[in-house]
């Protein structure tokens, strides 16, 4: 997929368990970091109510919604149990201790469902 790659900055700057959110044209992007120092990036909007995943409560490769306790998958930015929904994911990489974020023209995929939305992104 064609795109751009930019540096979020060091990965030492994104605490463990955490998140930090990238501004870019077609909404914010959360780029978490797991405790193993993995990285992921998602759409900043949980798919039940739009909450801000970037401030939800990370969790081996899951992160808890602060609104309504809905739980992400990390790796896939899918709803696990019984809630259903997805939010869009970003390739993030890590390169010699810096982060780096994937972006694209994506505006074709924000007009698509939220259903759809992560299978248009893998």
């Amino acid at each position: 997929m064609a795109g751009t790659w930019i540096e979020i900055g060091p990965l030492v700057e994104i605490p463990r368990l955490g998140a930090r959110v990238v501004r870019t044209a077609h909404g914010d992007i959360a780029v978490f970091r797991a405790a193993d120092d993995t990285v992921f990036a998602l759409d900043d909007r949980c798919p039940h109510k739009g909450g801000p995943l970037s401030q939800g409560i990370v969790y081996d490769r899951r992160v808890a919604c602060p609104l309504h306790n809905w739980v992400i998958s990390l790796e896939s930015g899918e709803a696990t149990g019984a809630d259903k929904g997805c939010t869009r994911r970003h390739e993030v990489k890590i390169e010699a201790g810096r982060v780096l974020l994937h972006l694209t023209a994506t505006a074709d995929i924000i007009e698509l469902a939220p259903e759809q939305r992560c299978a248009a992104a893998r």
